[in-house]
């Protein structure tokens, strides 16, 4: 789950290769609303504020997704073999994150974007 009209999401998304063992990457707009986006709000999970990846059943959200994805990933390719050495800690994952948040963040505020807003907080339409 991640937002379609963020470059860098886009990006890293259209990017990332998971291994076959693992499954089929399915991406997902948030934007497009649907029952995953219904679970993440009743999760409490602000979709602004982090990606989200769901194996099985099970939900990871923020620096725990990218850890799962990085995990995932088949390390071909310079793009994914940094992700993994970069993201392969919980405790690394949870440093490096915020970071890409804020420049995320950043990135959409100066391009004018309008938050997802799943959790419909009132005057949160602007990054």
């Amino acid at each position: 789950m991640y937002d379609k009209q963020c470059p860098a999401c886009d990006y890293y998304c259209n990017l990332v290769r998971v291994r076959e063992t693992v499954g089929n990457l399915v991406l997902q707009d948030a934007r497009d609303g649907g029952s995953i986006v219904e679970e993440i709000t009743a999760r409490g999970w602000d979709i602004d504020q982090g990606m989200v990846v769901k194996v099985g059943t099970e939900l990871y959200y923020g620096s725990e997704a990218i850890h799962a994805l990085s995990l995932m990933s088949t390390n071909q390719g310079i793009f994914n073999r940094v992700a993994y050495w970069s993201f392969r800690s919980k405790s690394v994952s949870k440093v490096l994150y915020p970071f890409l948040r804020f420049f995320r963040n950043l990135l959409l505020k100066l391009l004018g974007k309008t938050k997802i807003n799943n959790l419909k907080l009132k005057e949160n339409d602007r990054f």
